[in-house]
């Protein structure tokens, strides 16, 4: 086993000073750093232990919901706002682990868990470009079902795996950030990056950065949403593909469409060819159909990714089905 120093610390201050070194890491729920580290794949020098720092809870202030990086997923899946306005982040919540990770796992640890991708996560697999750069992408040869078809290519096909990521793009959260240069924020469409040249660089985070706090915007009252999830079994498990989708209909026309997909994409995939083949359509399924196909676009497939074409498009088709029957 190699040996690591560990700190804890309660104020953001130290913990982004105990950070500056290249060889250190945060720790906190559903990052999966443990579990990567006890596989061999990371090996920091100091592990920084956030889980005390003042970045809990859950505020709503105007139009937009305040998360503290630390509230827990079932927290955030509790509140009384969530519940009533913003029903495709509870879905994807309650969906997207069971309650005894979801009362340990952080709305910011969520949004930073690493793919699990199994050639990623087994480093007896030489070649991958995330863990060694350079190397190859073992997955485009070998058994790749859950694996992504957008935004990757022949570097890299991992998956990203959060769905609170998927209906948070999809609603336009802000990701908000402190670092030893200050602080920023950065729409969480923006926050992950596709593997391009370079699939180790997952997110706009500098080394030592720090996720505080994550705004969600309110749906409008009259807009609907939900969280589709299609997984191999029912207990709980990484999606195949998923769609969080909200509508505004009125008279039955789409007046405002926002969908984020996940299980197909290198992160989490915001939609928008397919929200503006909706905007004005007629509610119907035809405006479904070609919304899926827009959304699918531009898809890059190996051996045993090609299904998700097809079963992605289904799904979306059928939750914009579903979301327009809660809506009327």
């Amino acid at each position: 086993m190699r040996s690591f120093e560990y700190v804890r610390t309660s104020e953001v201050a130290d913990a982004l000073a105990a950070s500056e070194d290249i060889g250190a890491a945060y720790l906190a729920g559903g990052t999966t750093q443990v579990d990567l580290m006890k596989d061999g794949v990371l090996a920091p020098e100091r592990l920084v232990d956030i889980t005390r720092l003042p970045l809990r809870g859950v505020l709503g202030a105007g139009s937009s919901l305040h998360v503290g990086a630390l509230t827990t997923m079932e927290e955030l899946a509790a509140d009384p706002l969530v519940t009533h306005r913003l029903p495709v982040v509870r879905e994807a919540l309650l969906l997207g682990a069971s309650v005894q990770l979801r009362n340990m796992a952080t709305i910011g640890g969520n949004l930073l868990q690493r793919t699990r991708c199994r050639y990623f996560r087994d480093p007896a697999v030489a070649t991958c470009n995330k863990r060694a750069p350079g190397s190859g992408c073992a997955a485009v040869t070998g058994p790749a079902r859950m694996h992504a078809i957008l935004g990757v290519g022949e570097r890299c096909i991992a998956l990203h795996a959060s769905d609170l990521a998927v209906a948070l793009v999809a609603l336009d959260a802000l990701v908000h950030i402190e670092g030893a240069g200050g602080k920023r924020t950065v729409p969480l469409t923006e926050f992950y990056l596709e593997p391009g040249t370079t699939p180790d660089v997952e997110t706009v985070l500098a080394h030592g950065e720090l996720i505080t706090e994550v705004e969600i915007p309110l749906l409008p009252e009259t807009t609907r949403s939900g969280y589709l999830k299609v997984r191999d079994r029912v207990s709980y498990e990484f999606a195949l593909v998923s769609v969080a989708a909200a509508l505004e209909i009125d008279d039955g026309v789409v007046r405002t469409a926002r969908i984020g997909l996940g299980g197909v994409g290198s992160k989490a995939w915001r939609a928008p060819a397919a929200e503006e083949v909706l905007r004005g359509a007629p509610a119907t399924v035809t405006s479904y159909r070609a919304a899926a196909a827009a959304a699918l676009t531009g898809a890059w497939t190996v051996p045993g990714t090609e299904f998700k074409v097809e079963l992605a498009q289904r799904a979306l088709v059928r939750q914009l089905q579903t979301v327009s029957e809660i809506s009327r």
